[in-house]
């Protein structure tokens, strides 16, 4: 079966990520891709970082559902949260409907957070984000974490964690 592994990544996690499942499939990989370059695949595998409780890129997959019908499609979010069930399911509702949950892979991966590495526009969101944590008056572990993370990058991507996602592209 003809596969690919399309990405979009700003600071480089889910690029990391792609590369990886990409060369576990010996399949092609294209970052940034629109559906031209995913169309004739029979296995779309698509990662995008999470941002702001959003997915970056998805609607490349889920705009496209009816063109795509037929595919193996996977989707793997990347960020930099410990990815707790009780907070990845709203987010996987928000992407996705519930009858698209059972037909479509997805999948979280954890990545990290390098305040360098975003773009001035997101510096800007992550500054608002990083004084609203700075005033809560008992934050938690997460909240203090990612506080730490804005002056000590962190990266807690592992190859290991593509495990899942590789054993349900190939089943």
């Amino acid at each position: 079966m003809k596969t690919i592994v399309a990405y979009k990544s700003k600071s480089g996690y889910t690029k990391k990520y792609a590369q990886w499942i990409a060369q576990e499939l010996n399949c092609d990989i294209k970052e940034n891709a629109e559906l031209s370059d995913i169309i004739n695949y029979d296995v779309i595998i698509y990662g995008g970082g999470m941002y702001a409780g959003g997915f970056n890129g998805a609607k490349l997959i889920t705009k496209n559902l009816d063109r795509l019908s037929g595919k193996k499609i996977v989707l793997f979010a990347v960020g930099s949260n410990p990815g707790r069930e009780h907070e990845m399911q709203p987010f996987w509702n928000k992407v996705l409907t519930a009858e698209q949950q059972k037909n479509i892979g997805h999948f979280y991966l954890r990545g990290g957070f390098d305040f360098s590495r975003l773009t001035k526009g997101d510096k800007i969101l992550m500054k608002m984000l990083k004084m609203r944590l700075q005033s809560l008056k008992n934050p938690t572990e997460d909240d203090l974490g990612l506080l730490a993370a804005y002056d000590n990058p962190v990266d807690f991507s592992d190859k290991a964690n593509i495990k899942d996602l590789i054993e349900y592209v190939l089943k």
